[in-house]
């Protein structure tokens, strides 16, 4: 999409709820936005940035947008480019870092910038050794993660014991906190020795040369005029340090985020920069996004409980998420005897979900630590239901796609003219990809997978960008850069942790008991409040279907001596389980989504019905159940908005690109109130 076809800010505007365009509005001076899981921050501030460019306000050059993974700096650029705004840096801390810190050192210090250690565990072993703590794998896990932290918070060997017990930090491995002090010293010995540097070194460097040499400082404010940090609840005191050296005595800032999503204190990260942030900024206007756009009332309602009940522990920037969505089904409790009949009973729901439309990469299992994965990852296999476990081998890692991504490459020229669409097809053809999937299981299918999701990635980027070749490549080259991975078929297993910033259709909690949620290790109130908010990112993953469980007992046959999570205290029904006995069917639940959806919408139910009634049509000519051409609550989403044009209707929830170019047409004419010949259409 070009800058053309936006022919004013209004028409970007008028796609945004009010608090999102109150937000994307505020182009000057500092702004706070606090905003709820599921209510759409990055298309707030995307938005933002696109009507600063567009507006005139703001040279897409001088913005610098940062966030704290690659991939979600890879989604902003990407969505910045369908919005037809290039040129604005959306990197993490350490990206924006590391290539100013490159671009200065030759000058400012002299020869190459010294090499990034990818890992600390061998360099804390040896400050380890040097000391006599010994070796052990564990225990070197956790001094490195201990010297992170220190240093992420700008604490100095010579200030750790005090600083460590103000904190009431405990010393890792059993250490007391004047050896772990002593370890620090080493360590940065031993980094020098080597001639290397770690992740963290690449901020405080940069931080150290923007305090010495002001002529640097001046020109990287030259460079950039306005930034945006999202995730603000995330920064460490050393990343809010760096930006307030970006920004000098400057105040353009606009930063996001939410008090409730505060799940790595362990780390370094403090919600303190954005609870302060107007006694920094006195009168600086906040926005709360409150508006909760992913999930259904019952899992908004379950998100809000779990946080109430958090009593003084929860934070006044906290905000209480209104649902947006039709009612749909309720959140399913269960108990089973132990840890495998957990597995087992997460596996057979999967199975049904599956059956009911629901599609594989559109479920998670998530948990609260690593070894809890394993019996998941074999009930799925023994039920042959393929899953991807997050954390895994990397996509980009995979030989199929290395293979794959050098032939696009090579069809770069010769594919000149031929739709991205059809040209990746006749590529991928050669090396495996068909256009229905292999029976077998296993390796086969997992690399059909793999070309498939490069297949449906030139489908996304051409029904939004008419993109070429090449232009997918790139794409291609900056997602490898990101490790920012297109969608793969299956089930995802991952930790809570890794699951944050992501969102699935169904979400399996598993293992929700005392011991595991809180954690056993978690001691203090602090700690407790932040295994809370865990379990809310958690809730608030899921879109429609959620299911929260535990097992009594480990073993089979073991002690049933478990207990729910204290979290869910007085929130866990103790009554019968949901309508239709454990399984609530399909056909019920539609009816209670669309009576749900009259009451709460009786201007659009008409349309609704005459979408519902081409939906049927379609369904019948091509031989499909009707829920695979496009869902209820798809068919309500388009009901509300009512879209006018393609553009309008690709930003929907369930409108991907297969659909906006099978459908987009005969949907934009029942939304305009002619009469479809799904038959004549399908001729087409």
């Amino acid at each position: 999409m070009s800058t053309d076809e936006l022919t004013s800010t209004d028409e970007l505007l008028d796609a945004l709820d009010e608090d999102q365009r109150a937000v994307a509005e505020h182009l000057t001076g500092p702004l706070c936005v606090l905003a709820g899981a599921g209510t759409g921050k990055t298309r707030a501030i995307t938005y933002r940035i696109a009507n600063g460019v567009l507006s005139g306000t703001y040279n897409p050059q001088t913005v610098l947008a940062v966030t704290f993974t690659a991939r979600a700096a890879g989604e902003m650029r990407s969505r910045l480019r369908d919005l037809g705004v290039g040129g604005v840096q959306a990197r993490t801390f350490h990206a924006a870092a590391l290539r100013q810190l490159s671009y200065f050192w030759p000058s400012v210090v002299g020869g190459s910038l010294p090499r990034i250690a990818e890992h600390k565990a061998s360099l804390v072993a040896e400050a380890s050794g040097r000391l006599g703590l010994g070796a052990d794998r564990t225990v070197i896990r956790d001094l490195s993660s201990e010297v992170e932290w220190a240093k992420v918070s700008l604490i100095t060997p010579d200030d750790y014991a005090a600083r460590a017990a103000r904190a009431a930090r405990e010393a890792p491995g059993g250490h007391d906190h004047a050896t772990v002090a002593r370890l620090l010293s080493v360590y940065e010995e031993v980094k020098s020795e080597r001639g290397v540097i770690d992740f963290e070194d690449v901020l405080l460097l940069l931080v150290g040369i923007l305090l010495e040499h002001e002529e640097v400082a001046a020109q990287v404010r030259g460079q950039y005029r306005h930034f945006v940090v999202d995730e603000y609840q995330d920064v460490s005191p050393l990343q809010q340090r760096l930006l307030d050296l970006w920004l000098g005595e400057r105040q353009e800032l606009c930063v996001v985020g939410d008090a409730s999503q505060t799940i790595y204190s362990f780390t370094g990260a403090t919600p303190r920069f954005l609870t302060e942030f107007t006694q920094r900024f006195p009168g600086a206007p906040v926005v709360r996004l409150v508006r909760d756009y992913r999930s259904t009332p019952q899992v908004v309602d379950l998100a809000n409980q779990v946080l109430a009940r958090a009593g003084r522990h929860r934070d006044a920037a906290a905000v209480e998420l209104l649902a947006q969505r039709p009612s749909s089904v309720p959140v399913r409790f269960e108990t089973y005897d132990d840890d495998l009949a957990e597995a087992r009973g997460v596996a057979e729901r999967i199975s049904a979900l599956a059956d009911d439309g629901v599609p594989l990469n559109e479920i998670a299992v998530l948990y609260r630590t690593n070894g809890q994965a394993e019996a998941f990852e074999q009930a799925l296999a023994d039920a042959g239901i393929g899953y991807l476990v997050r954390g895994g081998e990397r996509f980009f890692a995979r030989r199929e796609v290395k293979e794959a991504i050098a032939m696009l490459r090579a069809a770069v020229r010769s594919s000149a003219g031929q739709p991205v669409t059809e040209a990746v097809r006749d590529v991928l053809s050669s090396v495996g990809w068909s256009t229905t999937p292999p029976a077998a299981r296993g390796a086969q299918r997992e690399r059909w997978e793999s070309l498939n999701s490069l297949v449906g990635l030139a489908d996304d980027l051409y029904a939004t960008r008419q993109a070429t070749m090449a232009e997918l490549v790139a794409e291609l080259d900056e997602r490898a850069a990101a490790q920012h991975a297109p969608t793969v078929a299956g089930v995802t297993l991952a930790s809570l942790h890794a699951a944050k910033g992501l969102e699935w259709d169904a979400v399996f909690l598993v293992g929700v008991c005392e011991g595991l949620l809180p954690i056993s290790l978690a001691e203090g109130e602090a700690a407790v409040a932040e295994e809370r908010r865990l379990l809310y990112v958690g809730i608030t993953r899921a879109r429609e279907h959620l299911q929260v469980s535990y097992a009594r007992a480990r073993a089979v046959g073991g002690r049933a001596s478990r207990k729910r999570s204290r979290f869910l205290d007085g929130i866990w029904p103790d009554g019968p389980p949901p309508v239709g006995g454990r399984r609530m069917s399909r056909r019920a639940a539609a009816r209670m989504r669309q009576e749900s959806f009259a009451e709460e919408n009786p201007a659009d139910v008409e349309l609704y019905e005459r979408l519902r009634a081409w939906r049927g049509a379609v369904a019948q000519a091509v031989s499909k159940p009707a829920y695979t051409v496009l869902h209820d609550t798809t068919l309500q989403a388009i009901a509300t908005a009512k879209p006018k044009d393609l553009r309008q209707l690709a930003v929907l929830r369930g409108i991907g690109a297969t659909k906006l170019e099978a459908y987009g047409g005969q949907v934009l004419a029942v939304v305009r109130g002619e009469e479809v010949d799904v038959d004549a259409w399908l001729r087409r």
